[in-house]
């Protein structure tokens, strides 16, 4: 019987010497996750401050003495993905495992998605990988720029708009703890760009103004609020993306300007981020032929990829193109060695249409690590990035030490943002963190504040006169697939004043007999709204301007001198194209704050207090804004 018992006793060893390799394994990608969630995350973490400590350093140079060619360039790669619910056998998730375990990529750029499915997700990938993957996301307003259901501060020209940079930095410091609660370590934000061109069709409102020094007050704060909170906070799009007239996700802007008109204007906002220690700085494909001349050509058909961020419809091919920054030594050299920054440089996303129409994915990645790029962001085809890079150190034209300057600068980040000791996140601790009272109140003071009244000459602000039965025609002009509801928070806070409204909205899609029945029923309303919805819309032809069928509506309302409020919930300059307008306030944004804020405004419930961060050419200097008390209850 013992001779039996110790036969069986022996099997057991043996079976559990064969799964102990399994069992570690899904420790890894299960057990771990729970285990790890389970440590409160009382535990704050420590500020980022943009230079790798002792430990840090020391920490990236064993694992870089431990690591393969092919680990040491996946760490220079963030992938992109909309982190939705992926079933474990689905393409979409084997494809993004495939990028953690066999590619081995250092990072992943989070793009709209869940709450829940965004954090699940990441913690599974983190289970996977052999080094603690880097999390990205550009948060430009908040947690709410790539999360659903959370507090959207909306966009940076409005925080510019109240004249206070401490709203930007009490905004950076939210942003921070709200997304290291969701597992984000890395926020690609804020813009320092410096919107000095009203055509503008994909900065716009994400920029904090058009004065060079003012901007580079809320760039500093918006930072210093970043990386207070323990995240590594990314200036962009160097050296500039204010002043151009193409979406690089279409195509490539070309800003033909000088080093001297550089370090006078877009550079500006940039060397303030860098005295306040930002720790990445994202470099835009832009051409600049007076600081890098050398020529590209678009590729020829068959090589070049599909546009990812727009449509082969809208995507602009430039014949005549100089090297864009991304790409460009010279500009590399001119963040590094004029500017002095020695963080990390993160390119623009490698599948935007500024680029691919001029260079294949593996072509791209090699240039952009040859000007002095660290972090590849997002490939339209991380393989052949991946593979170019590897093929490029193979025949000598990268080395393996300039591979590892990169990575020794991204696992020294890792380490000192507290990955190594704690990779995942905590999904019972994000509903006592993201979206609470603080985040709420700090979004409706900055959406009060920012209510800009630029003209009055109807004196129709604040409302009064109206007799409670009067009726509010509001139109609703929309450059989005929105119609359904893209107008409801302003029409409900304004009917929650005691006045009856109608609503209608006109889009793209808009028939003539739609746009005839808006004007009429404007016609019979003692008070017209002209909510206009121009947004940035990136990628897109449309983006920043109405559609023709709401200018018709608007145009014939002006020239029957209708009392007629224009509100733009968006792109500010909208007034340039309706100089008429007699009435014009601006929120920057659509986001619910400031609707409600507009629509309180309207009512005369609030002050008005916010004033132009930008000059309407030919209207109005930056500054300007009708300063008007609430009305006495």
């Amino acid at each position: 019987m013992l001779k039996n018992l110790a036969a069986a006793l022996s099997v057991v060893l043996l079976l559990g010497q064969m799964l102990r390799p399994l069992a570690s394994h899904a420790a890894r990608e299960n057990s771990s996750i729970t285990q790890q969630q389970s440590s409160r995350s009382s535990n704050t973490p420590k500020p980022y401050t943009g230079k790798p400590t002792r430990e840090a350093l020391k920490w990236a140079d064993e694992q870089l003495r431990r690591m393969t060619l092919d680990e040491k360039i996946g760490q220079l790669v963030s992938v992109g993905v909309n982190a939705t619910f992926m079933n474990q056998d689905s393409d979409a998730y084997r494809a993004l495992r495939h990028q953690v375990e066999d590619n081995h990529v250092g990072g992943i750029i989070l793009f709209q998605s869940p709450v829940y499915e965004a954090v699940h997700l990441m913690n599974r990938m983190q289970a996977l990988a052999r080094y603690p993957l880097l999390i990205s996301a550009d948060l430009e307003r908040g947690a709410a720029m790539r999360f659903d259901d959370v507090v959207d501060f909306g966009w940076v020209m409005a925080t510019a708009a109240t004249g206070n940079p401490d709203y930007a930095r009490r905004e950076g410091r939210i942003t921070a703890r709200e997304a290291r609660a969701l597992g984000v370590q890395q926020v690609l934000a804020p813009v320092a760009d410096v919107n000095n061109n009203a055509a503008n069709p994909v900065i716009n409102v994400r920029s904090f103004g058009e004065d060079p020094q003012e901007v580079g007050k809320f760039v500093a704060a918006f930072v210093e609020g970043l990386q207070s909170g323990g995240v590594i906070a990314t200036a962009k799009h160097f050296p500039g993306h204010g002043n151009t007239t193409t979406d690089s996700h279409r195509g490539l802007p070309i800003f033909d300007v000088g080093r001297e008109r550089l370090r006078s204007t877009e550079l500006v906002p940039f060397s303030a981020a860098i005295r306040a220690g930002v720790g990445s700085v994202m470099v835009a494909h832009i051409a600049l032929p007076q600081i890098d001349p050398t020529q590209v050509k678009p590729l020829p058909t068959n090589l070049k990829i599909r546009p990812v961020d727009t449509t082969e419809a809208e995507e602009i091919i430039m014949q005549n193109a100089t090297v864009p920054a991304s790409m460009s030594p010279a500009v590399g050299e001119l963040l590094r060695r004029d500017l002095g920054f020695d963080g990390i440089v993160v390119t623009d996303a490698l599948g935007m249409s500024g680029l691919t129409v001029y260079f294949t994915q593996e072509e791209a990645a090699v240039r952009a690590l040859l000007a002095g790029a660290d972090m590849l962001l997002k490939p339209a085809d991380t393989d052949a990035a991946i593979r170019g890079v590897r093929d490029a150190v193979k025949s000598g034209r990268l080395t393996e030490k300039r591979i590892e300057e990169s990575a020794r600068k991204i696992l020294a980040a890792k380490y000192d943002l507290g990955l190594v000791r704690q990779r995942f996140t905590n999904a019972d601790e994000i509903d006592r963190i993201v979206g609470g009272q603080e985040s709420m109140k700090l979004a409706q003071e900055i959406a009060e504040h920012a209510i800009t009244l630029v003209r009055n000459d109807a004196h129709l602000l604040p409302l009064s006169g109206l007799r409670q039965d009067a009726r509010i025609f509001n139109l609703a002009i929309t450059n989005g697939d929105d119609r359904s509801w893209v107008a409801n928070p302003f029409a409900s806070a304004l009917a929650a004043g005691g006045f009856r409204i109608e609503t209608m909205v006109l889009d793209e899609r808009s028939s003539d007999e739609e746009v005839h029945k808006a004007i009429e029923h404007a016609r019979s309303a003692d008070l017209v709204v002209a909510s206009l919805y121009a947004r940035v819309r990136t990628g897109q032809a449309r983006s920043i301007a109405i559609p023709d069928q709401g200018a018709r509506a608007l145009s014939a309302l002006i020239d029957r001198n209708a009392p007629l409020i224009g509100i733009s919930f968006g792109n500010p300059y909208l007034l340039e194209n309706f100089p008429k307008l007699k009435t014009y306030m601006i929120t920057y944004g659509d986001m619910r704050n400031l609707q409600q804020a507009a629509a309180r405004a309207v009512l005369g419930e609030i002050d008005i207090t916010g004033r132009l961060p930008i000059s309407l050419p030919s209207l109005y200097a930056r500054g300007t804004g009708i300063q008007l008390k609430a009305k006495a209850r």
